[in-house]
């Protein structure tokens, strides 16, 4: 299963990439399922440590189910608005309380694949900078970070939105960088997971 994750608390231009991207790979096959921070409470994480001591956050809120779909996924395909050069607040929460899942399974990640989708107000508004926040949560959790390679997919799917889902549907750019990404991202699945 691949696992898609909206970052967005509207349902706008980075939900429409998303689920675009989704519609994507389940023409090529692939089972999706789709996660959106919009209308759930996800909290930040305490740093309490009770999780390193219980196996399990303290917090209980909508991370709960997104655990689930977390341990369950082979890929994972994190979409975040910019917001002041970088992922959103929700998906930086996401991210960290993410600590609590290690803390229970070390390798509760480790071996799957990861891409990301970052969508900006500006053509230069911080979608690379976004996409390194996704990749370094990636690495340091064990996920294969893949990206659309060079020649306009450096570190992923970069969308300008004009702020406007009408403004990200005419960003024909972006729908390569995303198309190249996709590419990418499922010639990993296949070879590690398809064989």
């Amino acid at each position: 299963m691949i696992l898609g994750i909206c970052g967005s608390p509207r349902k706008q231009a980075t939900e429409y990439v998303l689920q675009r991207a989704l519609s994507q790979l389940e023409e090529a096959g692939f089972e999706t399922e789709f996660f959106t921070v919009r209308g759930k409470t996800i909290g930040p994480c305490r740093h309490c440590d009770y999780c390193l001591r219980e196996k399990r956050c303290l917090v209980e809120d909508d991370m709960y189910p997104l655990y689930s779909l977390l341990k369950e996924a082979e890929g994972i395909v994190i979409a975040t608005p910019v917001y002041n050069g970088g992922v959103s607040a929700q998906i930086k929460a996401i991210m960290d309380r993410c600590r609590a899942l290690g803390a229970e399974d070390y390798d509760a990640l480790r071996g799957k694949v990861g891409m990301g989708i970052a969508v900006g107000g500006d053509r230069a508004g911080g979608q690379e900078p976004a996409l390194l926040q996704i990749h370094t949560f990636y690495i340091l959790n064990g996920v294969i970070p893949v990206s659309g390679g060079s020649f306009g997919a450096n570190l992923g799917a970069c969308f300008w939105s004009r702020d406007t889902a009408e403004g990200v549907k005419e960003d024909s750019y972006g729908f390569r960088s995303l198309d190249k990404t996709l590419k990418m991202f499922m010639k990993f699945l296949e070879k590690i997971f398809f064989r």
